[in-house]
């Protein structure tokens, strides 16, 4: 990044306001730090600023793939109004997940371009954040022999690494979760209203009950 657009005494107020507010309201018992300047990768993500968390909750915060520290990073980009293009200006963090996630990624980047090479398949991977689809392109962006695409919409956005000569081609369906077969209410045969002969509570209701 050539010209740096973000800093801490530009935007530090109204993001440690929000931050402040989300946590509070959250309950959520965690600090954190403002960092300029600070990038473990700088090939695959170099942010101007870095939002680094800690505190007791931090663990609720990097639960499940970091699933809310990235919402919260996402919900912080919407409050500060910042254009999609700069989303990976500001980096949110906590116990150096963003650079053992990169190197996760990296990993995998390099077990897929291995297992297409092998194969001569299209190897498609979960769907992930823009962010994490960036990791994945940079990382293969040496491959002379594959290239790979961002395929999807939204949520479902996932990159597909392919033999470098292959038409792109639709991604599999995704399995739909099973809905649980429904069982026979108590009164099954009772018709549509879902009652039966069976007793009625006749005792006369005190007005406001139930409300």
């Amino acid at each position: 990044m050539s010209e740096r657009r973000y800093t801490i005494e530009g935007i530090g107020v109204r993001l440690g306001g929000f931050l402040r507010t989300v946590l509070d309201g959250a309950g959520l018992r965690a600090s954190y730090d403002l960092v300029e300047g600070e990038a473990p990768h700088p090939d695959f993500e170099n942010p101007e600023i870095t939002v680094r968390f800690s505190g007791p909750d931090v663990d609720l915060l990097l639960g499940n793939r970091a699933e809310l520290l990235l919402a919260l990073e996402h919900l912080t980009m919407e409050y500060l109004r910042l254009p999609a293009e700069d989303h990976s200006r500001i980096c949110f963090d906590a116990h150096d997940y963003r650079a053992l996630r990169i190197e996760e990624l990296r990993l995998s980047a390099a077990a897929a371009a291995e297992k297409v090479k092998q194969t001569g398949k299209p190897f498609f991977f979960n769907p992930m954040t823009s962010r994490e689809r960036r990791v994945i392109h940079l990382a293969l962006r040496h491959e002379n022999e594959l290239r790979s695409e961002s395929t999807g919409t939204g949520a479902h956005r996932q990159v597909v690494v392919y033999p470098k000569d292959m038409p792109s081609v639709e991604p599999p369906p995704r399995p739909q979760p099973e809905r649980p077969a429904r069982r026979p209410g108590r009164f099954a045969d009772s018709g549509a209203g879902g009652r039966s002969g069976g007793r009625r509570d006749s005792r006369p209701r005190r007005r406001g009950a139930g409300r």
